[in-house]
């Protein structure tokens, strides 16, 4: 069966993620970081995408941004990758497929869900148990946000902007926002919307998303509910029932 499309509408912010080929490392060094990091702002240039955060693990990447229009994410992923991967095979005397197929995107609901869809990305560092604090982790947007770097290639987002009047009052709303637990519900929809590359948000943003794209954008649960105790047979007592005017063979 044919893939579906992405969800893509310009002017959306989206949470794209690409994984290492077999979850392993995309990442060997600091040169390799600063490759990819170099390469990233000549694509968001090249494509007019506006970058709001980031974050470099070891062996996958995330990345939040607005395309100008459709199609302008993907065409920065595809020259993102075909720039990185040849030079870091060269460099580390390898052949191959570096990621693990496409990439994953969701789209975001430019409000209160940014906000946590940001948070998310850049506390990486700390669910993963490298670092206690995502501050003193130099491979994300975290630092920017709190004043600690230069924005270089970030574009801060309407609604981050609007956290405070100055940049001291917003660097200081973020780190207390970074430092509040994400639930465990904000935790599952991000990462199930994600995974399942829908729209995350509001059911109101959900519907302009299935409106404009003719697509349902919400999320499917995992599994199907299990059947209750004596089901399938009323099914199969159903299915076997003759019609009428007809005898059972």
């Amino acid at each position: 069966m044919a893939r579906q499309p992405r969800f893509d509408l310009h002017g959306i912010p989206q949470h794209i993620v690409q994984r290492g080929n077999n979850r392993l490392p995309c990442f060997l060094d600091d040169l390799d970081r600063r490759t990819y990091l170099y390469l990233l702002a000549e694509a968001l240039h090249h494509t007019g995408c506006r970058l709001h955060g980031w974050v470099l693990m070891d062996n996958h990447v995330h990345l939040l941004l607005t395309p100008p229009l459709a199609g302008a994410a993907g065409a920065l992923m595809q020259r993102l990758g075909r720039n990185y991967v040849p030079l870091f095979n060269a460099r580390h005397g390898r052949s191959g497929t570096l990621w693990e197929g496409r990439y994953k995107a969701s789209l975001v609901a430019d409000d209160h869900y940014l906000l946590q869809c940001l948070r998310y990305i850049e506390l990486n560092p700390v669910r993963a148990a490298i670092i206690d604090d995502p501050a003193r982790y130099p491979w994300s947007s975290c630092q920017t946000h709190l004043g600690l770097r230069p924005a270089n290639r970030l574009a801060h987002h309407p609604v981050w902007l609007a956290s405070g009047s100055t940049p001291a009052e917003r660097a200081q709303w973020w780190q207390q926002f970074l430092r509040e637990a994400i639930s465990d519900d904000e935790l599952a929809a991000i990462r199930t919307t994600l995974q399942q590359q829908r729209a995350l948000g509001t059911t109101a943003f959900q519907a302009m998303v299935q409106a404009k794209t003719h697509r349902f954008a919400g999320t499917r649960p995992a599994h199907r509910p299990p059947r209750q105790k004596g089901q399938a047979t009323s099914v199969n007592l159903i299915s076997l029932a003759p019609g009428p005017g007809k005898q059972p063979r």
